[in-house]
This record gives structure tokens, C-alpha cells and sequence, in this order.
């Protein structure tokens, strides 16, 4: 599902998150991120507690937007996420953490996100095209 475009956009670029519940929508930009080699997408927890409420409230809903500022070139990545505190994709984004902020903060868990939906956003002919 995410092509070699999609995968050197997400590796590289800014993501947001974004959720919603009880018809309160949230959206958050997120540091710690990476591509799995299945294509899943994988998010440490650092500081996302609404996010985390609204996926329990909201059957694992959420979607992801990634672009490139500078060429305009993005996606939105729409799929389910579950939380887990254990496991080496937790240890890697607690010692990515941990490293940044000396110490100070540490990751609780991580989502893992499987893409069910790619939708083009760059502006242009395929703009809103779903790969």
C-alpha cells in the first residue's frame, strides 16, 4: 500500500496526527516516528495522551498527513493504530527519548499504525487520488 514515494516522504518529513472523539477533533505534530519494514507506522508516546484517549474512544480511528514543505508533495495515511508498552519498537523510541532530552523524558509505549487508506495531497492532477 505505501509506494517508495509515500516511504521516502514518511521517513523523511513531518507528521501529524490526527484523532477525534465526542466530536472534538486533535492534531498533533510528532518527532519520533519511522516506517516499519511490513509498512506499518510506528509513533512513540511521548506526550500523546489526548490522542491515545480518542483512539480507545474511537475503535483505533486516526489518520496520518505528511508533506513536504518546501516541494508541497504529501499524503494522508488513514488506518488503525494499537498502543503497546513492551517490545523492542518500545525500547528503541525509549533510548531515541532518552538520548534527546538527556534523560529527562523517556517514551510509555507506542502506536502502531496500520494503513488501511493512501490519499494524495500534493496540488496537482492526482491530488485527492487514492494510491
Amino acid at each position: 500500500m505505501l509506494n517508495e514515494s509515500v516511504i521516502k516522504l514518511l521517513k523523511n518529513g513531518m507528521w501529524d496526527l490526527a484523532t477525534c472523539a465526542n466530536g472534538e477533533p486533535n492534531v498533533v505534530p510528532v518527532a519520533f516516528k519511522d516506517v516499519t519494514e511490513e509498512g506499518k507506522l510506528v509513533v512513540g508516546d511521548v506526550f500523546l495522551e489526548t490522542t491515545l484517549n480518542n483512539i480507545k474512544a474511537n475503535g483505533g480511528k486516526i489518520a496520518i498527513s505528511v508533506y513536504d514543505a518546501q516541494n508541497l508533495e504529501g499524503y494522508q495515511v488513514k488506518g488503525t493504530a494499537e498502543y503497546v508498552t513492551e517490545g523492542t519498537v518500545v525500547d528503541t523510541f525509549k533510548a531515541m527519548v532518552e538520548k534527546m532530552f538527556h534523560g529527562a523524558a523517556t517514551a510509555k509505549g507506542a502506536l502502531i499504525i496500520t494503513p488501511s487508506k493512501v490519499i494524495v495531497t500534493t496540488p496537482g492532477a492526482d491530488n485527492k487520488k487514492e494510491i
